[in-house]
C-alpha cells in the first residue's frame, strides 16, 4: 500500500517546486477510476487540485489508450476553448501512484439530484452549445491515440460480449437485432466525448462550469454524444425532461445547431439513443464480470452489475413501437412472486434484513467519505438479494434470446411483447426499485 500523501507530495514538487500537501480525502463516485481532492501551498500561495488515477495497470486493461493521451486531449479541449479542466501535470512510472494526471479543481456542484433541483436557466443552452464546441475540436489537435469507432464493427463487439455473457437476456438481443437492421450510414467523423453527460458536468450560478471524464473519447458520429445524455438513466429521475432531465430535445438541438454542431437528424439520433443503452446494459454486465475476475472487488462494481435490469426496461420502451399495435395493447401476464413462510428458524431473506439493518444503524452513521457511500452501496446490495430472494422466477431465457438474435421470434410474435415486458417488470422491481421509469413503464403497460 503506497502512502498516496507522501507520494504525491513529490509530485508536486516535481512540477511546482516546494509547498505542503494538506486536505486529501477520496471523492466519491467514479466507476473506473479514482479520484482524490487535496491543497497545495506553496510560494505564490495556495490553490485546490484533483488527482484523477488508475492504481493498477489492471484497471486501464484493454483500453484503447492510457492517462497521457487523455490528458493530452483534454489539454487540447481546453486549448480549444471547451469547458474542459485544466491538466498541471501527468504521473510518470517514478511518481509510484499507477497512472494519472493533476488538474485544477473547479469548485463547482456536480451531483445530478441537487443540479437537476433548480437548473440555472441556461443549462440546456449551456449543454449544446459546449457539446458543439466539443465536436468542433480539429482534427489535427486530437491525439492520434484517440481512435474512430466505426458502428458496425463496436455493434459486433457488443454483440459478441453479449454471447460471452451468456447470450440469455432476450431484450438485450431484440436490442442488438434491431441495431443490425437500422445502422446508419456513416457521418463525418468529430471528436465525441463519449460520456456527455449529468454526473460529468459541474455547473455554478453561471450555468455549466466545466466538462468531466475524458476516458471515453473517440472519433466519431456527433449524434452518439447527442444521444448518451438524454438516456433515461442519465435523467436521474426527471423523465419528463428528455434532454439531460433538464429540457426539452427542441431547445437542446437548436442550442447546438446554434453554436456550429450539425444540423440534427432524429432517426440517426433515435439509433444513438438505442445504441447506447443497449452498450450500458452490457456495460453493466461487464461490472460484474470485473468484480468475478477479481480486477474490481469493490461491492459498488457488483451493484452495478444489477442495474442491466434498467436497461432491459428502457430499451423495451425505446423498441416496443415496433409490435403491431394489437400486441402493444395486450394484457401482462401474471406476476410470479415466491411465498414467504414467516414461522420457524430465520429465513435467508431474514438474516440479510438483519445484517443489513445492522450496517444502517451501526456503521453508517460512524462512516466518512467515500467509505459512507461504500455502506450505502453494501445496504443497497443487501437490499437486492432480500427482493431477489423473493422471486419465484428469472428473466433470462437463453432459447429465446436466440431466437429473437437469429430474426426467427420478433415482437409481431403473438404474446412475446407482453411476455417480455412482464420479464423486464418484474426483473427492474427487483434490481432497481426505485428506477423512475420502472412506474412510467407499469402505467404504461398495465403491470
Amino acid at each position: 500500500m503506497i502512502d498516496l500523501s507522501h507520494a504525491l507530495s513529490g509530485f508536486m514538487t516535481r512540477i511546482f517546486g516546494p509547498g505542503e500537501l494538506s486536505g486529501l480525502v477520496r471523492l466519491s463516485g467514479g466507476a473506473n477510476m479514482e479520484s482524490w481532492a487535496f491543497d497545495w501551498a506553496g510560494p505564490k500561495g495556495s490553490a485546490a487540485y484533483v488527482l484523477r488515477r488508475a492504481p493498477s495497470a489492471d484497471y486501464m486493461a484493454g483500453r484503447p489508450y492510457g492517462h497521457a493521451d487523455e490528458a493530452a486531449l483534454v489539454i487540447a479541449a481546453h486549448g480549444a476553448g471547451v469547458k474542459a479542466p485544466e491538466v498541471v501535470g501527468v504521473l510518470a512510472d517514478s511518481d509510484g501512484m499507477g497512472t494519472g494526471y493533476v488538474m485544477r479543481r473547479v469548485i463547482a456542484e456536480v451531483n445530478p439530484a441537487k443540479i437537476l433541483a433548480d437548473p440555472p436557466p441556461s443549462l440546456i443552452a449551456d449543454l449544446g452549445r459546449e457539446l458543439a464546441r466539443i465536436h468542433a475540436i480539429p482534427a489535427e489537435a486530437i491525439p492520434a491515440a484517440i481512435p474512430l469507432m466505426d458502428p458496425a464493427t463496436a455493434l459486433a463487439e457488443l454483440k459478441a460480449r453479449f454471447l460471452d455473457y451468456g447470450g440469455d437476456r432476450p431484450v438485450i438481443a431484440l436490442a442488438i437485432k434491431w441495431c443490425e437492421d437500422h445502422l446508419p450510414a456513416p457521418a463525418e467523423p468529430v471528436l465525441v466525448h463519449g460520456d456527455y453527460r449529468m454526473g460529468n458536468i459541474m455547473v455554478d450560478g453561471g450555468g455549466l462550469a466545466v466538462v468531466l471524464d475524458w476516458e471515453l473519447a473517440h472519433r466519431g458520429d456527433a449524434h452518439e454524444d447527442l444521444a448518451f445524455g438524454c438516456m433515461t438513466v442519465w435523467r436521474f429521475g426527471r423523465i419528463d425532461q428528455p434532454a439531460f432531465g433538464v429540457g426539452s430535445l427542441d431547445d437542446y438541438f437548436a442550442a447546438y445547431e446554434a453554436a456550429g454542431g450539425v444540423q440534427v437528424d432524429r432517426d440517426r439520433f433515435h439509433f444513438w439513443l438505442v445504441y447506447r443503452t443497449l452498450w450500458w446494459a452490457l456495460g453493466c454486465l461487464q461490472m460484474g464480470q470485473a468484480w468475478r475476475s477479481g480486477a474490481d472487488p469493490t461491492v459498488e462494481r457488483v451493484v452495478v452489475g444489477r442495474r442491466t435490469a434498467e436497461q432491459e426496461l428502457d430499451l423495451l420502451l425505446l423498441l416496443g413501437a415496433e409490435a403491431p399495435e394489437i400486441e402493444r395493447a395486450a394484457a401482462l401476464p401474471p406476476s410470479q412472486r415466491a411465498l414467504a413462510d414467516p414461522t420457524g428458524e430465520p429465513t435467508n431473506r431474514e438474516m440479510v434484513q438483519a445484517v443489513r439493518d445492522w450496517l444502517g444503524d451501526a456503521i453508517k452513521p460512524l462512516a466518512e467519505g467515500h467509505g459512507k457511500f461504500e455502506v450505502a452501496v453494501a445496504m443497497n446490495a443487501l437490499g437486492i438479494v432480500m427482493r431477489d430472494l423473493d422471486a419465484a422466477v428469472r428473466a433470462e431465457d437463453k432459447a429465446l434470446a436466440g431466437a429473437v438474435l437469429s430474426g426467427k421470434a420478433t415482437l409481431a410474435e403473438p404474446g412475446l411483447l407482453a411476455k417480455l415486458r412482464r420479464a423486464v417488470l418484474d426483473k427492474c422491481a427487483v434490481d432497481s426499485p426505485k428506477y423512475v421509469a420502472l412506474a412510467r413503464a407499469r402505467t404504461l403497460w398495465g403491470g
